[in-house]
């Protein structure tokens, strides 16, 4: 019997990423909100939080939205300190957006100082089956290279994978046998140190 939500419940952080205009936004808000957002206005930073039953055991989702733009990319390193599980996002319509993706991954296992960890890929914008220029084979390749799972997603109504994906990274997390806790101790001491900008 699934426990109902209250307090001393796992939070999951999860952070979102991927370039520009890929559909970060579009995916996260389909998931806690239900709903389709057909403009892109570029996200700075956005969090979402969620009381969530995956598996039969009840979590709290911190769901991190994250820009993709360029001019934004000192935030990166902060908010891959933080993430317990990561969405590497591209559309499937913009090559350059899955070829970035190698860099984000890189740049995730530096900050964490790990050989791996809990990601998973996401192919977006499914629905646009004539725009595609990313073959599932090339992604399904890419998720096997890297060693993470591959999730093809559409966050247009009906949506498809999208509650799906952000299961998947929880499951993910809970899969690796790493303490959360000496985690959560190890971010705590981090932040006592104080720095100067």
């Amino acid at each position: 019997m699934s426990k109902a939500p209250h307090d001393n419940l796992v939070t999951f952080k999860l952070v979102v990423v991927g370039d520009g205009g890929v559909g970060k936004s579009a995916l996260t808000i389909q998931f806690f909100q239900k709903m389709f957002v057909q403009d892109y206005d570029p996200t700075i930073e956005d969090s979402y939080i969620q009381h969530t039953d995956i598996d039969g055991q009840w979590c709290i989702l911190d769901v991190l939205d994250t820009a993709g733009q360029e001019e934004f990319s000192a935030m990166r390193e902060q908010y891959m300190r933080k993430g317990d599980g990561f969405l590497l996002v591209y559309s499937v319509t913009d090559k350059q957006s899955f070829e970035n993706i190698r860099n984000f991954h890189t740049q995730i296992l530096r900050v964490k100082d790990r050989n791996n960890y809990p990601m998973i890929l996401v192919a977006n914008k499914v629905d646009l089956v004539h725009q595609r220029k990313v073959s599932e084979d090339l992604g399904r390749d890419l998720a096997s290279e890297l060693r993470i799972t591959y999730i093809e997603t559409s966050a247009k109504d009906p949506p498809l994978n999208v509650d799906f994906a952000f299961h998947e990274v929880v499951r993910v997390i809970r899969s690796q046998p790493i303490d959360l806790k000496k985690q959560r101790n190890r971010r705590r001491s981090k932040q006592r140190k104080c720095s100067i900008l």
